[in-house]
């Protein structure tokens, strides 16, 4: 069983930067002094801005991010008419037994007004640690937000599923990217369809074929297109397709083709109805009617595969899917990590964007 987490906590209202990084090393002080096999986490910042409403809902998905939180995380609630800061401060830790050493982690709630976002910079420079990369999330917007602390940021974890125009989307994720590193969430969803399609491909025999593919179906939630597109873009990036934008079709669904080599590929990113976001499946059909497919199912991925003698096959890749909470959790370790596809990725899902 997991151990006990306990909280030592500080908190008051018409407070001041420098008050907050005072009570947080005391906070900090004051239980290494209890307990010395305690030692604060030093890896990573994170800055989450958020609307003030909306704070408990972030303060619960973040706390479903797994075992990759932050060192210290400072969350900035907005609130309108609000003109002083209130802030708490919270040290998480758990006691270390068997004169192992226990990691303690610091959580700062500042609620601001839009009066102070203009000077937000000035507020959160000095709570964070310094010399420590530092990653932000606003996941309501508060570009101005964004705007005033991107001098204090290393990476930016957006999410291109949010708007629901990927061509904006697109637009902002590369507008960050010539600033700062971006880890996208949408990007994020894709990675175990990736992961399995590398895998399946990987034999020879279907590498081959996959130079000669004649066909993409992509399917994905509704709000998702972003997603599907990024994951086309991937493939479009990594299997040098020349790319045009896609058409609207009916409810929604993106068509076109791409061209290798003066082949056509038939490409249809298709919603389909489920609750979670992200992909529910991917088909690659070849040349003399082999294919791959593979579907969200229950417990990981269903998939199906059509082979050259006209036999098919059947099998469950178990544990594919991460959840969102996990997908959160992902984002913020890959602040530490670096993905040198997203970028092609993501500039071949624009130019697959309907105009």
């Amino acid at each position: 069983m997991a151990a006990a987490v306990s909280d030592d906590v500080w908190a008051e209202q018409n407070t001041t930067p420098d008050a907050i990084e005072a009570a947080l090393r005391e906070l900090l002080r004051r239980r290494h002094a209890v307990n010395e096999n305690l030692a604060p986490a030093r890896v990573l910042n994170m800055v989450v801005i958020v609307d003030r409403q909306w704070k408990g809902e972030i303060a619960n998905r973040l706390e479903r991010a797994g075992r990759y939180h932050a060192s210290r995380t400072v969350l900035c609630a907005v609130e309108d008419g609000r003109d002083k800061l209130d802030a708490v401060a919270t040290v998480s830790y758990e006691e270390p037994g068997g004169g192992r050493i226990g990691v303690m982690r610091e959580q700062v709630e500042i609620d601001v007004g839009p009066e102070h976002v203009g000077g937000l910079q000035t507020i959160v420079d000095p709570v964070l640690v310094s010399e420590l990369p530092t990653i932000a999330w606003s996941p309501h917007g508060h570009e101005q937000a964004v705007e005033v602390l991107l001098p204090l940021i290393d990476v930016m974890l957006i999410d291109s599923d949010d708007p629901r125009d990927p061509v904006e989307a697109f637009a902002r994720a590369q507008e960050l990217c010539d600033r700062v590193y971006v880890v996208d969430l949408a990007w994020l969803r894709t990675t175990p369809w990736r992961e399995r399609l590398a895998a399946a491909f990987d034999l020879p025999q279907r590498l081959a074929a996959l130079s000669h593919a004649i066909e993409l179906e992509v399917r994905h939630q509704g709000g998702s297109a972003a997603s599907g597109l990024l994951l086309t873009g991937w493939l479009a990036s990594r299997l040098h397709w020349e790319r045009e934008p896609l058409a609207v079709e009916g409810r929604g669904d993106l068509t076109g083709t791409v061209e290798r080599d003066q082949d056509e590929i038939a490409v249809r990113l298709r919603t389909a109805v489920q609750e979670s976001p992200g992909l529910a499946g991917v088909t690659v059909t070849c040349t003399r009617g082999t294919s791959l497919s593979l579907q969200r199912g229950v417990g990981g991925l269903d998939a199906h595969e059509e082979l050259l003698d006209g036999s098919s096959r059947d099998w469950k890749i178990v544990g594919a899917s991460r959840g969102e909470g996990g997908i959160l959790g992902e984002g913020i370790r890959q602040a530490l990590l670096r993905d040198p596809t997203y970028g092609p990725a993501l500039g071949a899902a624009r130019e697959l964007c309907p105009v």
